[in-house]
């Protein structure tokens, strides 16, 4: 009986698997759809059109009927359905007989400052790339200028907005070209329109990982300086240009999560709320506080506007998770 084996080096095993997997998900993509398809936000009925703008429904078909705004498309069923484009249309129309500045435009005024949202946690699985996801969508639907930045190198933060990481970009264009130590460009470079209106988009992919690989070197070298503020001062080029900018942080706490940190004028930690998450998420804090207050003895300001916490997949109907939701909400009160 032969019982020799074949010895295979295992960094050529996961490459040729890797290479078999982009190959096959490239020729599933061309095969769905044509080399020139885009992702499309859907319309809107009238109740949810009237809803993200704080009116009635009544109130839109008054102005359809009086030839105010954009005309809704209508349906076979005589319903107004709505593009994301036309409820921006509207916003700048019911603005401009708003009772204060801001009711239908939201948004700086003068004095505010820029607001960074840094989404965060280590823990899989937490829900952390669906509330970036959400949260800067449903931002910008209401009005606002919104930028996310995706931070974690798996990218699905830029697949959910329609951009293929492991196909649209091969050259670069993310945030680690804006953030680099040698030749770095301006942000503005690297940011992209999505398919919805007021949402701009700094897609991620793996070559985020090289600002990991470089920063040690170049702290080595003495060539880092404070590489803790490199997301803040590439993201000051564009200050005037958003309201509100969303991070999708990394998994994990290294130096891209650290420059993040320091850029957040509020952070955002989703929990899912099961016991083994909320031991991780534990150690997640404890560890976050002690790599701060590194950062913190080096010069920087890590004062924040906020922090909350995000329930993530909670089962109301599940008793252990209300127990631990009650436990999180004696400790945390209106933090969760």
């Amino acid at each position: 009986m032969d019982n020799t084996f074949v010895h295979e080096d295992l960094n050529a095993v996961i490459r040729q698997h890797s290479e078999w997997l982009a190959n096959q998900l490239h020729s599933q993509r061309e095969s769905l759809f044509p080399p020139d398809a885009e992702k499309t936000m859907r319309k809107f009925t009238s109740g949810e059109a009237a809803a993200l703008l704080g009116v009635n429904d009544s109130y839109l078909r008054k102005l359809n009927l009086d030839g105010k705004g954009p005309s809704p498309e209508l349906t076979a069923g005589n319903r107004r359905l709505y593009s994301a484009q036309d409820i921006q249309a509207l916003r700048v129309l019911l603005e401009k007989t708003a009772r204060k500045p801001g009711d239908y435009v939201p948004g700086r005024r003068e004095g505010d400052h820029l607001q960074v949202i840094g989404v965060m946690n280590f823990k899989g699985g937490s829900g952390k790339t669906t509330t970036s996801a959400h949260l800067a969508q449903r931002l910008a639907l209401r009005g606002y200028r919104v930028l996310g930045i995706d931070l974690d190198p798996q990218a699905s933060f830029t697949a959910l907005h329609g951009v293929q990481p492991e196909l649209d970009l091969e050259d670069g264009g993310t945030l680690y070209d804006a953030i680099r130590y040698e030749d770095p460009e301006p942000i503005r470079s690297v940011i992209r329109k999505t398919y919805i209106p007021n949402l701009d988009l700094i897609p991620g992919n793996l070559e985020l990982m090289e600002f990991e690989h470089d920063t040690p070197r170049a702290l080595a070298q003495g060539n880092a300086g404070l590489f803790f503020f490199r997301v803040k001062e590439a993201l000051a080029q564009v200050d005037e240009d958003y309201d509100v900018v969303v991070i999708d942080c990394p998994p994990q706490l290294g130096f891209l999560t650290m420059s993040a940190l320091s850029a957040a004028t509020g952070v955002l930690v989703t929990i899912h709320p099961e016991m083994l998450d909320v031991m991780s998420m534990s150690q997640f804090l404890r560890m976050t506080a002690d790599l701060m207050d590194v950062i913190a003895e080096s010069g920087a300001d890590m004062s924040h506007d906020w922090m909350r916490y995000v329930l993530t997949r909670y089962e109301p109907q599940d008793a252990p998770q209300n127990r631990i939701v009650a436990f999180l909400r004696t400790m945390y009160g209106e933090a969760v």
